[in-house]
């Protein structure tokens, strides 16, 4: 299956921002046995974008929304760490917290994120290392 416009988009920003020159580009594309990023699959891809975090690109992460400094509520360290093991277990299938938001409905009853108190943050991500810990 062929990646999808995003992941185009996002390499030749890589492209851009690294300088690479045209033909070390179109070399390191025809190491990964394609001529064009269009060619790409998802295994591809994630072997290119190593590649090119190897030679220095640093993509922006996405943070999730901050609901600020809430007095009981879970800080936003815990929260982004929720996020990031959340990720780290579906492989960064989710774009949105949707699927997230469900497993916390289903497990701990609480419907987002944003009602995360600091005590329940705490069982979250002991539940989500647990979890990664058996996936391992």
């Amino acid at each position: 299956m062929a990646i999808s416009p995003r992941q185009i988009s996002l390499i030749k920003l890589a492209v851009r921002q690294l300088k690479i020159p045209d033909d070390v580009y179109r070399t390191a594309l025809a190491q990964f046995g394609v001529t064009s990023c269009t060619e790409f699959d998802a295994e591809g891809f994630n072997a290119f974008m190593a590649w090119l975090e190897r030679v220095g690109f640093r993509p922006m992460e996405k943070k999730g929304p901050d609901y600020g400094e809430r007095p009981g509520m879970a800080s936003l360290a815990q929260l982004e760490l929720i996020r990031n093991l959340w990720n780290e277990l579906t492989h960064h299938h989710y774009q949105t917290e949707d699927q997230l938001n469900a497993w916390l409905l289903r497990t701990f009853k609480v419907s987002s994120l944003r009602f995360v108190t600091k005590p329940l943050a705490q069982k979250i991500i002991t539940a989500l290392k647990a979890m990664r810990q058996r996936a391992a």
